[in-house]
């Protein structure tokens, strides 16, 4: 397997539908990805090139409590929320968000007139727990080994914060 490939080879995506901003949401949000971690056969890091239109973000804010990410801001500017803060991003900037609380949350968001382009790279450690500070939200991802026909195995569950059950209801 060919363990290289050029940034100019990368072929953006549009998200599948699946994962497609619905509604009002749409207004904000919008990203063409580029996945790369597996076509070089990656293993322990994730890595993608994430274009966003102006004026929208590829994510809402959040944070990770396992995973450690890192930007790298090949095209445009914007900003980058970190908690509660912002700071002016520009090409060229390297972006450190390393795991925690609210106070790590973060998002990137293209203030600018061209689209941004960026290198994400993250750890791949399972399972997941992403925190949601705007909406209350929470998820868990747990990836797991491919099944027996070779696909991907994954549980994904987002809630709200509260909207748990017992853990001895209906035992």
């Amino acid at each position: 397997m060919k363990r290289i490939v050029n940034i100019a080879d990368v072929e953006l995506q549009p998200r599948p539908a699946a994962f497609a901003a619905p509604g009002d949401a749409a207004q904000r949000f919008d990203a063409r990805m580029g996945r790369v971690s597996m076509q070089l056969g990656a293993e322990k890091l994730g890595y993608n090139i994430t274009a966003v239109p102006p004026g929208k973000r590829a994510f809402p804010l959040h944070n990770h409590r396992v995973n450690e990410e890192m930007f790298f801001i090949l095209e445009g500017e914007g900003e980058i929320r970190v908690g509660t803060e912002r700071h002016p991003i520009r090409q060229g900037d390297i972006i450190a968000c390393p795991p925690g609380g609210p106070e790590s949350a973060h998002q990137i968001i293209n203030t600018g007139s061209v689209e941004m382009r960026y290198l994400a790279v993250s750890s791949k450690l399972s399972p997941e727990i992403c925190e949601y500070p705007d909406s209350n939200k929470y998820g868990i991802l747990g990836e797991f080994g491919p099944d027996a026909e070779g696909k991907p195995q994954m549980i994904r569950i987002v809630m709200r914060q509260g909207d748990t059950i017992d853990y001895w209801e209906g035992e």
